[in-house]
């Protein structure tokens, strides 16, 4: 896994997947998450956590006006490289942080330049409490419809009581949890293969 100030390698580079994670605090339990998702993501997958903190508030006169912030211009420039996005979350207030939010507005525009269009998606949320992050969960989704992102429905990954899923050293403590992040990675990334397949066209019809 890495951030936007490096990228090392994991497995080969096949298929890229961009990790946005909604939470800022450098130690949160969705940025352990990422991190474990990544540890078990199949062979020929690479993620990569693209940061959202240095991202302004969205103002579309900035856009309009040509005041574009370069930290929005890098968001959008990187975003574009990859083939998919995973959207792991806490809960905040039943909806998402503010933060993950504002990086959806900021990818979204200009209109018609959605750097989010056409690429397959996955939500992941992540919480202390017993509900792992349902509201948040399905509000992002609502958001993901409209951008036009191929969202994977199953297996669901709502992290309850996810505190108590990690050793001191940042590693999982359960085996079973391993488990299901693997099985979720590789359903996602299945996902992937057949919306790329989908989208491939097909023999020309007969005359």
């Amino acid at each position: 896994m890495s951030n936007s100030q490096s990228t090392p390698s994991l497995a080969h580079e096949q298929t890229k997947v961009a990790v946005i994670v909604g939470s800022l605090r450098k130690d949160s339990i969705n940025r352990r998450v990422a991190h474990a998702l990544a540890d078990v993501a199949p062979d020929g997958v690479r993620l990569e956590i693209v940061e959202i903190s240095q991202l302004p508030l969205y103002n579309e006169d900035l856009d309009g006006e040509g005041r574009v912030p370069e930290a929005w211009v890098a968001f959008r420039d990187r975003v574009k490289t990859y083939d998919a996005v995973l959207f792991v979350t806490p809960e905040y207030n039943r909806s998402v942080p503010g933060a993950l939010k504002n990086a959806i507005d900021v990818g979204s525009r200009p209109y018609g330049k959605s750097v989010w269009n056409n690429k397959p998606a996955a939500v992941v949320s992540a919480s202390p409490g017993a509900i792992g992050g349902f509201g948040a969960n399905h509000h992002l989704r609502q958001s993901l419809v409209f951008l036009n992102m191929p969202i994977l429905q199953q297996p669901e990954a709502y992290i309850g009581n996810a505190g108590s899923l990690f050793r001191e050293d940042g590693g999982l403590a359960k085996d079973a949890t391993r488990e299901f992040f693997r099985s979720f990675m590789a359903a996602f990334v299945s996902w992937i293969g057949l919306v790329a397949a989908a989208r491939r066209p097909g023999p020309a019809a007969a005359a």
